[in-house]
């Protein structure tokens, strides 16, 4: 297995609201997709959204669950600056502040939302570690 991830996709409640969270609050770019899903092209992969009980159904697990789902996405940028930022215009879309953006033990800066599904975003600044669309090759 070579070791990239192609696509992430997101169990949502509401496609419409999370859609709308996405590519008009956040500016994400979306692709022509299909009824009941949508895609939006990535620097390097893609973010699907689905409803969250017909990706359950898909995967042959339960739709129930609450609290931390055990994994959060991250997006890094290029300052401190930028982190506040991004924050804010999440919060602005509708996301929730879980942590606000603060200096962190292993060097850099970063904050945490939830999107309206209470999907887990880091934003962090790494003086050290840059991920972007010039890295974005492969």
């Amino acid at each position: 297995m070579k070791p990239r991830i192609s696509m992430i996709t997101l169990g949502v409640r509401d496609l419409e609201g999370a859609v709308k969270f996405y590519e008009e609050g956040l500016g994400f770019p979306r692709m022509e997709s299909s009824p009941g899903i949508a895609f939006f092209p990535l620097n390097g992969t893609w973010l699907g959204l689905f409803g969250r009980e017909a990706l359950a159904e898909d995967a042959c697990v339960s739709h129930e669950g609450s609290g931390f789902e055990s994994f959060t996405l991250a997006h890094n940028v290029q300052s401190e600056a930028e982190v506040d930022e991004v924050m804010a215009q999440a919060l602005q879309a509708g996301a929730t502040v879980v942590k606000q953006p603060e200096n962190v033990s292993w060097g850099g800066y970063s904050g945490y939302f939830k999107d309206p599904d209470g999907h887990l975003w880091e934003v962090a600044y790494n003086p050290r570690f840059w991920v972007g669309p010039r890295d974005a090759q492969g």
